[in-house]
């Protein structure tokens, strides 16, 4: 496949992202899928740094998905592999192999304990990784680390690309208890993406000094309002990730041992606007997007259930058919809402398009102007916005027209 073009929805530029104590950086072309281009990384993280995880609730994860699972109980991590191009994802007990050896060369080539290296694949699926391959180039890898200086974040965000048509990395600062701290995070996503994420990776780094508990509650509570809050196309992969590392160079005069201590208000907002923000991204680079969707339901019988009608509108093609032609085809907000399966009332229903009211209590307004919708939906940055009149439950979900080039990419390219 030849090199997709970047997506119209890309950010102007890759962010200028700190170093973090006790972060090195490496990456390598191992030649598994890609040539001419690192598809190898690693992060080497400093003796005692913590880590939380989150992954896919596919009923078929992949090999790194359940050694990561394993191993997440111990609490403590030194180092995160991955790999672009091959998922290791229903590979039997070759690809528990090649997940085994990945750790233990990583392991070695360090001087850690095999059990405190975490793995991520993502590419094709049902391929068995070529282990002799990956032997050979691990320990050139670990040998190629480096400073998390921002030039070698970027580096490491190209390096776990598959169909991403640009690198996708985010940061912020926040500081506990008068310690400032930083979080940087890189991923990786633009098919096969829907919620309890999808075929796509997160890594996220803090010299924050915080637990493993405290870690892994922050984490679960991010990706809710962000990585399980977005849809390309409805697919969930076998892969999904996200990961968590503190090294805990900023060290805190008095532990923080409760995720709901007021002093990680400040960090809990940087978490959250780095995962959104990465999160964001992954839609932006929707396979053929040219449209970033924001999607709000209110009143419905509660917060989740307005999550789930907000995701039926979302994972419409017939919805986002129309997105991509500028379609003011509010019926089909109608259509979608109804299929969700939650309640809603008929006769209370009101839909907005941008600012533009198209119905109210359950039948179109009279002021409803369709040029205007239409003037909204020419717009690259579009908005959608439901009340089904039953409760008080809102949610926001982010998602992208389907074009042909989502068909283009997905007959095209195997991956």
């Amino acid at each position: 496949m030849s090199k997709l073009p970047v997506s119209p929805l890309a950010p102007a530029a890759f962010p200028d992202m700190p170093p973090i104590d006790g972060v090195r950086l490496a990456t390598f072309e191992a030649g598994i899928r890609y040539k001419k281009r690192a598809d190898l990384m690693l992060a080497e993280l400093a003796a005692g740094s913590r880590v939380a995880g989150v992954f896919t609730r596919s009923l078929c994860p992949s090999a790194p998905v359940d050694w990561c699972r394993k191993i997440l109980p111990g609490g403590l991590a030194r180092a995160v592999v991955c790999n672009a191009g091959n998922a290791n994802a229903f590979t039997g007990r070759a690809g528990d192999t090649a997940a085994e050896l990945t750790a233990r060369v990583i392991g070695e080539s360090l001087g850690v304990p095999t059990e405190s290296v975490f793995l991520a694949s993502t590419g094709v699926i049902g391929e068995t990784l070529p282990t002799a391959a990956l032997e050979a180039a691990l320990p050139k890898l670990a040998k190629a680390l480096v400073d998390s200086r921002s030039s070698n974040w970027r580096a490491a965000a190209d390096a776990i690309r598959t169909t991403d048509t640009f690198a996708k990395g985010a940061t912020a600062t926040a500081r506990i208890d008068g310690v400032e701290v930083r979080i940087n995070g890189i991923a990786k996503g633009s098919g096969m993406i829907a919620p309890d994420m999808a075929t796509m990776l997160g890594f996220a780094f803090t010299d924050a000094d915080l637990p493993q508990s405290v870690l892994q509650a922050l984490l679960a509570d991010s990706v809710v309002k962000s990585f399980n809050s977005i849809t390309v196309d409805s697919d969930t992969s076998t892969s999904d990730t996200v990961l968590l590392f503190a090294t805990g160079a900023r060290a805190l005069s008095t532990p923080v041992d409760d995720a709901g201590d007021p002093r990680l208000s400040d960090f809990k907002s940087a978490l959250d606007a780095v995962m959104l923000d990465l999160a964001h991204q992954i839609v932006r680079d929707g396979e053929g997007a040219t449209k970033f969707v924001t999607v709000t339901v209110s009143g419905a019988e509660s917060d989740d259930a307005a999550r789930r009608i907000a995701l039926a509108i979302g994972n419409s093609p017939l919805v986002k058919t129309a997105l991509a032609a500028s379609d003011a085809n509010w019926g089909r907000l109608v259509m979608a809402i109804g299929k969700a399966g939650e309640k809603a009332d008929r006769d209370r229903l009101s839909i907005w398009i941008g600012d533009e009211q198209c119905a109210a209590n359950g039948i179109l307004c009279e002021q409803y102007s369709e040029a205007r919708a239409t003037e909204h939906l020419k717009q690259d940055e579009v908005s959608l916005r439901c009340d089904v009149g039953v409760g008080q439950g809102q949610a926001t979900i982010w998602t992208c027209d389907l074009t042909h080039g989502y068909i283009d990419i997905n007959a095209g390219y195997r991956s």
